[in-house]
């Protein structure tokens, strides 16, 4: 019998992707989106597979939640909706908590009700802050810098305090920063390289926040889509935490570099105040992920921002790595 999994934020930039990784290799899913800040067009490949099903629904709904696993028992899950804007966790630490924490929680009791043995998290560098030795790795001490990353890390707890006193395979895989196609430039919750792309597209200056000398270890969502389906599929998976990131760390103004010899009749950037909460230096070390999923990002960041540069933001749908 084909095992079923189930991906919450399954309409997202990361939750598409993963969702076809998953069809390609012949497991069947279930989506949940509530659509939030989802877009159903992403899953335009998926809902042409007869071993996916689509559900319209909130993660915060327990009742929702609890026939679906009740109903498809559940090989496991990778839990990704979640509120990924470092700015609107400031202003909404109430909904922060519910969607980053609150609800993880739930989706785990879940787990342990149904016999769903495996839960996959998406936690998040930002759990490091700003003053954690570079590369920052696993072991280093926490030191969360906003109410989202605070929220990432108490899940992590909870996650693995249930693991060690229920068995729960909990695997939390600590995001860098993701890009490539289908991640939405007009959303508070998009990453720098979708704005700079849509802004150079178009002719528009592009607003760098600080000095641009800045660094973020930048990941292809195709190598992260291919890390959560191998942490959801492969048995030997040991619960910890892990990074998902390529181990280089490129300034924005190196980014800019790029960007502007592909566009050079583009406005020149503009400068102004670091954000609140930004973190000035991010580099992961990639080393134990490697060693378990024998994981490598596959896609140098000079190819992978000049396809995204060149293609745009939405993509072919022929994702299938």
């Amino acid at each position: 019998m084909t095992q079923a999994f189930l991906v919450t934020g399954a309409a997202g930039f990361i939750g598409s992707h993963s969702v076809e990784w998953l069809l390609a290799h012949n497991y069947q899913v279930v989506g949940v989106d509530n659509l939030r800040t989802g877009h159903l067009e992403n899953l335009e490949v998926a809902q042409s597979s007869p071993e996916f099903e689509w559900v319209l629904a909130d993660v915060c709904d327990e009742a929702v939640m609890r026939e679906l696993f009740r109903k498809h028992r559940f090989a496991g899950v990778l839990h990704l909706a979640a509120l990924v804007s470092v700015p609107e966790s400031f202003r909404e630490p109430a909904l922060n908590y519910q969607l980053n924490l609150a609800t993880v929680d739930s989706i785990a009791r879940l787990c342990l009700e149904f016999e769903c043995k495996r839960l996959v998290f998406a936690s998040s560098a930002a759990v490091y802050g700003s003053h954690a030795a570079l590369p920052n790795q696993e072991f280093a001490i926490p030191q969360p810098q906003s109410p989202y990353a605070a929220a990432k890390l108490a899940a992590e707890v909870i996650l693995l305090g249930y693991a060690a006193s229920y068995g729960l395979e909990a695997i939390c895989l600590r995001y860098f920063n993701v890009y490539g196609p289908r991640q939405d430039p007009g959303s508070p919750y998009s990453g720098v390289l979708s704005i700079f792309t849509d802004r150079f597209q178009g002719g528009l200056p592009v607003t760098v926040h600080g000095d641009g000398e800045q660094t973020r270890d930048f990941v292809s969502v195709r190598d992260v889509a291919r890390a959560n389906g191998e942490a959801l599929t492969q048995m030997h998976v040991v619960v910890d935490r892990y990074n998902v990131c390529t181990g280089r760390g490129i300034s924005l103004n190196q980014v800019l570099a790029i960007y502007q010899e592909l566009f050079p009749n583009a406005p020149p950037a503009k400068y102004t105040a670091a954000r609140i909460g930004d973190i000035r230096h991010s580099r992961g070390y990639p080393g134990k992920l490697q060693d378990m999923l024998s994981f490598k990002s596959q896609t140098p960041f000079e190819q992978g921002l000049r396809e995204l540069a060149v293609g745009g933001l939405t993509d072919n749908h022929q994702d299938r790595a």
